[in-house]
């Protein structure tokens, strides 16, 4: 059963810009945080971006003014708004939603930067 689905990855440029989607198959005014995580070839999956039920975000301290995270609680959306991209951005990157103590991922779409 699909919780959640990615879309908008692809390849870009350095210094281009992509906005990753995720549809959350439920509310998403109920989870307790939503997300990005990302992992590149050969290394271990790393936190981009959360977003809270509140609203707050937290973000990776090397993305940080590069990359915005945002949610639309009305079409269960989650939003990756990535500007700026540089070739070790290169990776693939899941959708991520925590709720009633357990984690879920998405299937992950690929983001590859070229030089």
């Amino acid at each position: 059963q699909k919780r959640l689905v990615e879309s908008g990855g692809g390849l870009v440029q350095a210094g281009g810009s992509l906005r990753l989607s995720c549809r959350v198959f439920e509310s998403i005014s109920l989870v307790d945080r939503a997300g990005w995580f990302r992992r590149a070839p050969g290394k271990q999956r790393e936190l981009v971006a959360l977003i809270f039920s509140r609203g707050n975000t937290h973000y990776a301290e090397d993305l940080k003014g590069r990359f915005t995270i945002s949610r639309d609680n009305v079409e269960n959306m989650v939003y990756l708004q990535m500007n700026s991209l540089k070739p070790e951005d290169t990776a693939e990157y899941q959708c991520y939603v925590f709720r009633d103590g357990s984690a879920y991922w998405g299937q992950g779409t690929q983001v590859t930067v070229s030089s």
